[in-house]
């Protein structure tokens, strides 16, 4: 008979997926583009942009110094991944909460895996209209998204349930 904990092997292809795909994205426009170069997808609206963000979130910490921001994000990087990865694994997990961990775990480690290897996390996808623009991002930045959204929709579950 095998171990309870087999059967959520097949879950790590998600984190697992996320990042490849957060990875082979990056490398594939870093072979592209000049950094600062745009190229329009949809006029108007989308544009393929290199960018490196040497911050967090929304560039946050950008200008702080490298020993910072490189402590900084080591140690809640760290934390982030034993957390969501912990709860990812747990057995009680409920589906859609292991799916938005899966997600959020993917994408935390596409990010890390750039501040380790380039100082810096690589941007490119860039959505504006008129005026408007927002902050550029990548495949890492949406799976978290996306894992924190579905996170909070199975938190919402939960607590009809209760």
């Amino acid at each position: 008979m095998k171990p309870a904990w087999t059967a959520r092997l097949p879950w790590l292809l998600l984190p697992l997926v996320a990042l490849g795909l957060d990875a082979w994205s990056k490398l594939a426009i870093l072979a592209r583009f000049q950094p600062g170069e745009v190229r329009a997808v949809i006029p108007g609206c989308f544009n393929l942009t290199l960018g490196f963000n040497p911050g967090a979130v929304f560039g946050s910490f950008a200008n702080a110094s490298d020993g910072l921001r490189t402590t900084l994000f080591l140690v809640v990087g760290l934390l982030a991944v034993l957390y969501f990865g912990y709860e990812f694994l747990k057995a009680s997990t409920p589906t859609l909460m292991r799916l938005s961990y899966g997600l959020i775990l993917g994408g935390a480690l596409g990010n890390s895996l750039d501040r380790v290897v380039r100082g810096s996390v690589v941007d490119f996808l860039d959505f504006y209209y008129g005026n408007w623009h927002y902050w550029t991002f990548n495949i890492a930045d949406c799976c978290i998204v996306v894992g924190a959204v579905l996170l909070g929709i199975a938190l919402l579950q939960q607590s009809r349930r209760s």
